[in-house]
C-alpha cells in the first residue's frame, strides 16, 4: 500500500516519535503493515487510547483499555483486546495508536 499522507518519523522499533503527527489513515496504514484489518472493535480501543493519550500526555496501559473495553464491548475484554493484537498490546496496538515507544514497559 502506498501511502497518502506524508509519512511521519518513526523510530528504530516503528514507533511515532511526535504522537500529535498521528492519523486514522497512518493507522491503517501501520495496521496493514501488521497484517491487521481494523474492526469496529479494534477502533474502539485505538481511538480511546487517543483520547487517554490527549489528556494523560501517556500510553494507557493494557489493564486501562481492557476495563474501557469490558465497558463498551464484552465480558471477554482481556482476551479480545489480545486477539485483536495477536503480536502483543506494546508491539501492535501501541504502534497503531501512535504512541511512543513505552520506555518504562521494557525492551520492546
Amino acid at each position: 500500500m502506498n501511502a497518502v499522507f506524508d509519512l511521519p518519523k518513526l523510530d528504530e522499533a516503528g514507533y511515532l516519535l511526535e504522537p500529535e503527527e498521528w492519523s486514522e489513515a497512518l493507522a491503517e496504514y501501520l495496521a496493514q503493515l501488521e497484517n491487521i484489518t481494523l474492526t469496529e472493535a479494534h477502533w474502539e480501543a485505538i481511538r480511546f487510547m487517543r483520547a487517554y493519550y490527549a489528556e494523560h500526555h501517556a500510553a494507557p496501559d493494557a489493564r486501562t483499555v481492557i476495563k474501557h473495553l469490558f465497558r463498551r464491548l464484552s465480558d471477554d475484554a482481556r482476551n479480545e483486546l489480545f486477539n485483536m493484537f495477536i503480536f502483543g498490546y506494546v508491539t501492535q496496538a501501541c504502534r497503531i495508536a501512535g504512541m511512543r515507544r513505552p520506555q518504562v514497559w521494557g525492551g520492546y
